[in-house]
């Protein structure tokens, strides 16, 4: 089986409440999943400022790619422009921008704000011809109404750990843009997103953990790892009635279609890729 976890969060995870604790380290969590068929991990970036220690902890794994962005409920540490996503964003180790995008799930007066640097990261992304995470909740129109020009001009990019209806998927798929599935569509709660994952078109699905948030069953009460992914894979290919290597090959060729970038590193390891 050949897997990708297409967002994970190296950096939040802490390595003594995994299997291996803190001796094996965060190597000891990628060769776990590893065995579990994952061979590519994207680790999202939520503040800019912390990409050197993004660099520093996955710089000796190959699988790894990064992305750069900054999450919206994260308050910036300072203004960070158009022109700094872009020139950061050029960096060959970038293989998109974000996490970003709306949440208005905590009120406040931050909308303006948030809407304000996520087009930030959706121009820097079309300077750039890379694609974007998006993360939306609580606000649907406010994410499609940046999105659709974005869009019209050739933008990229996936709603990660998607959470919204079949319209709303249907929308942004429409757009030509893909919807990934987290542990929560495992959830005995989830019944709702279930049926969303049931009839989405293959070829604009992608897998996730949000690792270290959001255990699927059976893992649930547990710190997530990048090695569950393949238990949303699983999970979805049954609801659908399809094999479970098909689909972990379906959303591996999806992936690495929407992240070019990504590609280009796993072939290096992975020569069928070419």
């Amino acid at each position: 089986m050949w897997l990708v976890d297409s967002h994970c969060h190296l950096d939040m995870l802490d390595l003594a409440k995994t299997s291996g604790g803190e001796a094996a380290g965060l190597a000891g969590v990628l060769d776990k999943a590893r065995l579990r068929g994952v061979q590519h991990f994207l680790c999202i970036n939520v503040n800019p400022w912390q990409i050197g220690h993004l660099r520093e902890i996955t710089a000796p794994f190959d699988d790894v790619s990064l992305t750069l962005g900054l999450h919206p409920l994260h308050e910036p540490e300072q203004p960070v422009s158009t022109e700094e996503l872009i020139e950061w964003g050029q960096a060959k180790d970038i293989v998109a921008l974000g996490e970003t995008g709306l949440d208005y799930h905590y009120g406040g007066d931050q909308r303006s704000l948030q809407m304000e640097y996520f087009q930030r990261h959706l121009d820097a992304a079309l300077v750039l011809n890379k694609p974007v995470i998006v993360h939306t909740r609580e606000a649907r129109e406010d994410t499609l109404d940046l999105l659709r020009p974005f869009c019209e001009k050739g933008g990229q990019g996936v709603i990660h750990c998607f959470t919204e209806d079949l319209e709303f998927a249907r929308s942004v798929i429409a757009m030509g843009l893909y919807v990934s599935f987290s542990g929560i569509v495992t959830f005995n709660s989830a019944k709702s997103l279930q049926e969303v994952a049931k009839v989405l078109p293959l070829d604009r699905l992608l897998v996730e953990t949000d690792s270290p948030y959001l255990a699927p069953v059976p893992h649930r009460g547990q710190q997530n790892e990048p090695g569950y992914v393949r238990d949303v894979a699983e999970f979805i290919a049954q609801l659908r009635g399809l094999n479970s290597e098909f689909l972990a090959q379906q959303t591996t060729e999806n992936f690495f279609r929407l992240f070019p970038c990504a590609l280009q590193q796993a072939r290096t390891l992975t020569p069928t890729l070419a």
